[in-house]
């Protein structure tokens, strides 16, 4: 084979040849259409439950979605029957409970439409029983020790208030049913049960403070949601031709490009012509889902992109999310590409995150209804109940850092934490200066203890005014207040959000009944409302002083002032899911009723073990490409190398520059052998431990990652001197600027 016949350079040519894949979407028809002609056409959502349902199922399933409160089972059958006709003329076959096991991804079973009546003809039929509940095999799922392996009985149950909808793959067409998954004992073995529970139990807690307060009249809290989903876009062809890549999501061998991202001029650019025909085509596909992408544009890092949606409840923006990652992946092979959800899939250049943008909101049958109650308001009342909340987050927030950084604590994400584009993995709140200045007169009693008076001193009421501005954003802050809402910048991109929101929904509830508490306790006193809230208001703002940082995450001066506040630093992902065995996560847990202690155990059992597993497959994914691609390329070279010094020598040259290369690349490919050696020694004596998990999750953590390290590092050197011909693997120049 020719140097210019490998597959490496041959895949080159052929990916500098290829053409964008006109998407078939109506903007690009001859009478073109306008999104909202289309948007939700294959979810049976708000227009279609209206035309299709008998008027008082309509309105009683729509209360039910409103208030968040469970479906009548009487009106299960018209909803069914409606459901069945409207699917059957979109061309569906089949239905599916779609569910979010604790694998991250999500899961579905599909059954037909199609029976047989007592004549044996054929029929489509759809029941009530099949639209509220379906049993899939629960022991196949993690369960962390929830569901024996031979105890197979689990459950899906429909989620009213995610609409259905309608899944195209290959010209088949499936309804999808939104659904929870539980145990037979009615245990959570799902992402979303949780998630369901800690939004009852945050609205309950929120609805109580605001009764207390005067604010009557709120049916329901409700949190809302805006996830900015980050990614990576490669040629498909290069992705095959990575293992590391195929089977882990990101490289683990890859000498640095003299080119990264120090131009800085990826941000914002143009968005390559192939990745717009094919991101045009994800946003056709997710807008016919319902799904409301409104932004788009190129990322930090050289094939680097974002997508984000208008904010929407948390609960449907979580099953939106799911659909995002899943349309993206499925959307990029029809244009020959791949995405890439790892956090950090090239070393050396920004890594992907998930930016959860989190607030609270009220649903009312009075003026309340809408509000956001973390945006200041117009009058001294409506800021001091502005205050309780925030309060109520950054309680929270700094009483429980140690969770919150458990619920991000994957092993993608510890690659990516702390590195230059990303939140350190000390967890800290931003409140921008304006608001800074706000908190620190109020601890300080600068504003007197009126609340009236104070807030007419301290110009809260002035905030909204300027609402865009009253808060800078800070990029290494992994919880910044960002006017109106909060950010949780450490969110990993391949994460399903429901577990990390679930968590910042029992913190900031927790605090809410604290703060319940002590307000009645100032009011039995005879204080004033407003002047009570106050009171509280300081006392939890000055002790939640360590967790307010303002400066730069990054700095090493952070770390050292982060320990003097007594803040965790928390590096690697099995000493942060530690955090959730504490007495402190279990204490919370039981005290919000959101997870038994058991439901708690299996989380941390779950993803120590997920951790545990993604470290193997990289140790031996790495010591397959070692030994079968990156060593033998470094044996070709050297064979070359030697064969050229041997015919100069024969002719009589007696300056033979390939000797110095030969020891040079020969003292490297020494070295590799010996730390290829030690990975094998690593894999061998991670087995030995796997039963048990913690105890291998702690080697893998220390021995296994540095052994990996250290085997890159030579591999890497190798890969800037072994020739261009000889080397196997897509470089990073290659996969992150095609031609």
């Amino acid at each position: 084979m020719s140097a210019s016949d490998t597959p490496r350079l041959s895949a080159i040519r052929a990916i500098a040849t290829r053409t964008p894949i006109v998407p078939n979407v109506p903007s690009m028809l001859p009478n073109p259409k306008p999104t909202s002609a289309y948007f939700g056409s294959h979810t049976f959502g708000a227009k279609q439950m209206k035309d299709k349902l008998p008027k008082d199922v309509h309105a009683r399933l729509v209360e039910a979605i409103r208030l968040g409160r469970k479906l009548d089972p009487s009106i299960a059958p018209a909803v069914a029957s409606a459901v069945k006709e409207w699917a059957i003329t979109q061309g569906v076959t089949h239905f599916c409970h779609w569910f979010q096991p604790q694998t991250g991804l999500t899961a579905e079973k599909h059954d037909a439409f199609l029976t047989l009546d007592a004549n044996g003809n054929a029929i489509e039929k759809f029941t009530a029983e099949q639209l509220i509940q379906s049993e899939p095999d629960a022991s196949s799922f993690p369960s962390g020790g929830l569901r024996a392996t031979w105890e197979a009985r689990g459950y899906t149950a429909w989620n009213p208030a995610s609409p259905l909808f309608i899944m195209e793959a290959a010209g088949t067409k499936t309804l999808c049913i939104p659904s929870v998954f539980i145990g037979y004992n009615g245990e959570a073995l799902d992402e979303v049960a949780p998630l369901f529970r800690s939004s009852e139990i945050l609205s309950n807690a929120a609805r109580e403070l605001l009764d207390l307060i005067g604010d009557k009249g709120a049916l329901r809290v409700y949190t809302t949601m805006g996830t900015e989903q980050e990614f990576f876009v490669i040629d498909r062809t290069h992705f095959a031709m990575r293992p590391d890549l195929v089977m882990g999501g990101r490289t683990l061998v890859g000498a640095a490009p003299p080119r990264g991202q120090q131009l800085e001029d990826h941000y914002f650019g143009g968005i390559p012509e192939r990745v717009q025909a094919f991101l045009a085509e994800v946003e056709f596909e997710l807008y016919k889902l319902g799904v409301p992408i409104v932004t788009r544009h190129n990322e930090v890092a050289p094939c680097q992109f974002e997508m984000a949606p208008m904010f929407e409840e948390t609960d449907i923006a979580t099953d939106h999310n799911q659909l995002v990652m899943s349309v993206l992946k499925d959307v990029a092979l029809r244009h020959g590409l791949q995405v890439l959800l790892n956090e950090k899939p090239f070393a050396g250049i920004n890594g992907s995150g998930k930016h959860c943008n989190w607030s609270l909101s009220i649903a009312s049958d009075n003026e309340l209804n809408g509000i956001n109650l973390l945006k200041p308001g117009k009058t001294p009342h409506q800021n001091i109940r502005f205050l309780m909340f925030l309060a109520a987050v950054l309680r929270g927030v700094h009483r429980h850092q140690g969770l919150l950084r458990a619920g991000i604590g994957t092993s993608g994400n510890e690659h990516r934490l702390g590195a230059n584009e990303a939140p350190p993995a000390i967890i800290s709140v931003f409140m921008g200066n304006a608001l800074t200045k706000m908190i620190e007169d109020i601890i300080a009693g600068r504003a007197g203890t009126k609340a009236e008076q104070a807030m007419l001193q301290l110009g809260v009421a002035k905030l909204p005014e300027i609402e865009q501005d009253n808060t800078d954003r800070n990029r290494t802050s992994p919880f910044a207040f960002t006017g109106a809402k909060f950010e949780f910048r450490a969110v990993g991109s391949s994460q399903s959000i429901a577990f990390p929101v679930m968590i910042v929904n029992a913190v900031v509830a927790e605090a809410l009944t604290e703060i319940v508490a002590a307000l009645k306790k100032e009011l039995a006193n005879g204080t004033p409302v407003d002047d009570a809230a106050l009171k509280v208001v300081r006392r939890i703002f000055k002790e939640t002083s360590p967790i307010r940082f303002e400066g730069n995450g990054y700095s090493e001066e952070w770390v050292k002032e982060a320990k003097k506040r007594g803040l965790l630093n928390l590096r690697r992902a099995p000493e942060a899911l530690a955090q959730l065995t504490t007495k402190e996560a279990k204490a919370l847990f039981k005290g919000t009723g959101i997870l038994t202690e058991a439901e708690l155990e299996s989380r941390y059992h779950v993803r120590v073990e997920r951790y545990v597993k993604d470290l193997l497959i990289e140790m031996e994914t790495l010591a397959e490409m070692l030994d079968t691609m990156i060593l033998p390329a470094a044996y070709s070279y050297l064979g070359d190398l030697a064969e050229g010094a041997a015919k100069a020598k024969a002719v009589g040259i007696k300056s033979i520059p390939q000797k110095a290369a030969l020891a040079s690349v020969g003292k490297l490919v020494t070295a590799l052998q010996g730390k290829t050696a030690a990975l094998h020694t690593a894999i061998h004596k991670a087995h030995t431990l796997h039963g048990d998990i913690s105890k291998c999750a702690a080697f893998l953590t220390g021995t296994g990652a540095s052994t990996m390290l250290a085997c890159r590092e030579i591999s890497d050197k190798l890969e800037v001197s072994v020739g261009d011909a000889h080397w196997p693997l897509p470089r990073y120049r290659e996969m992150l600027f095609p031609v």
